[in-house]
C-alpha cells in the first residue's frame, strides 16, 4: 500500500467518521427537543392535577376547637 493510498483511506475513514458524528449530534438533539416537549407536558399535568385535587378535596377551614 502507497501512501497515497493509505491518506485516500484515511480521508475514506474521515469522512464516514464525520458523517456519524453529525447523524449523532442530529439524534442528541432531536432528543432533546423530545424530553423538553415531555417535561413541559409534566409540568403541565402535575399544575392540573394540583388543580383537580383542590377542587376534589377542599381544605378544611381552620376553626377553634368546641372547648375553647
Amino acid at each position: 500500500m502507497t501512501d497515497s493510498d493509505r491518506i485516500t483511506e484515511l480521508e475514506i475513514a474521515l469522512a464516514h467518521q464525520t458523517r456519524v458524528a453529525e447523524e449523532l449530534s442530529e439524534e442528541v438533539r432531536r432528543q432533546g427537543r423530545v424530553v423538553d416537549r415531555m417535561e413541559r407536558a409534566l409540568r403541565e399535568l402535575g399544575e392540573r392535577f394540583l388543580t383537580l385535587e383542590e377542587v376534589a378535596m377542599p381544605r378544611p377551614e381552620i376553626t377553634k376547637p368546641p372547648h375553647y
